[in-house]
């Protein structure tokens, strides 16, 4: 759904939408549970040569691998992206920024669930605001690598004797790295690592710790 911000107040904001909201609707998308919203502010700035370049770069390497036209593709991956992020029909040659990002993010999930190959200088030219790790831990690549079946990294280091089974690992910060990335992080610290590679851990919520099966979930 689509509305225009009204007022914020700390963090509690109000919005008008251009529609009614269907409250049952929302209830049972929601599963029993309490709804949640993702609010993205629409600022006018239109798609850049960069994210355009990538997004066709990474359907050009899609097709290859594939079969498919480009054409076939792009309407194939437009339609996901309006689909899955709730957008209105949208043109390569003048959509924002946000939905050329969707654009990104959603093919380069689709590459990585599938393992279609990309050219890796693709992922390298990636800004640093792009979710790299929280698509990496989904798929457990390297966030850096991306070779797959990476182990997961704790930035604040698990200490010895621990079992990780058992200790409630919800609200920790973690990375997936591969071996090699994971030894070089010890070796530099945890500090220069994250400040040489311009990585972000992702905090583990009570979802991705059950789907990664990062130890129980509760301290009881």
């Amino acid at each position: 759904m689509f509305g225009k911000l009204i007022s914020t107040s700390g963090n509690t904001v109000q919005i008008e939408l251009e529609s009614d909201l269907n409250v049952s609707r929302l209830t049972a998308l929601a599963n029993g549970k309490q709804p949640t919203v993702e609010l993205s502010i629409e600022d006018g700035r239109h798609i850049t040569p960069d994210q355009r370049k990538k997004i066709y770069a990474l359907i050009n390497d899609f097709c290859t691998y594939t079969g498919y036209v480009p054409e076939e593709a792009k309407a194939y991956f437009k339609s996901m992206v309006e689909g899955i992020f709730n957008v209105k029909p949208f043109s390569l040659s003048d959509c924002s920024m946000t939905t050329a990002s969707y654009m990104i993010t959603t093919i380069l999930d689709f590459m990585f669930h599938e393992d279609i190959p990309f050219r890796t200088k693709i992922w390298d030219s990636l800004p640093d605001d792009f979710p790299r790790v929280a698509m990496c831990v989904r798929h457990r690549r390297c966030a850096i690598c991306l070779k797959e079946h990476a182990d997961i990294d704790h930035v604040k280091t698990i200490g010895m004797g621990r079992n990780r089974d058992k200790i409630n690992q919800v609200g920790m910060y973690i990375e997936p790295l591969c071996r090699v990335h994971h030894t070089i992080r010890h070796a530099m610290g945890i500090k220069s690592f994250m400040q040489r590679y311009h990585l972000k851990p992702i905090k583990v919520t009570p979802e991705l710790a059950k789907k990664l099966h990062l130890g129980r979930l509760t301290d009881d």
